[in-house]
């Protein structure tokens, strides 16, 4: 599996264990193939919902 760089978080890298610790998911750096699917709904679900916000906030923000 190709990797991207070990030495740094993407913010979206920091935004995923920011919501898996918000959400009480143990979100470990490499391999999470142990998470349950319910546990990496959580994240995923939590995710598309922060994404949708700041858009819908910045599209707002345009518009006035």
């Amino acid at each position: 599996m190709a990797s991207r760089s070990n030495n740094r978080n993407t913010g979206f890298e920091n935004m995923k264990y920011e919501i898996a610790s918000q959400v009480g998911v143990n979100l470990k750096e490499g391999y999470n193939g142990d998470l349950t699917s319910r546990d990496a709904g959580k994240v995923g679900g939590n995710i598309t919902k922060k994404v949708f916000q700041t858009f819908r906030d910045q599209h707002q923000e345009m518009n006035k």
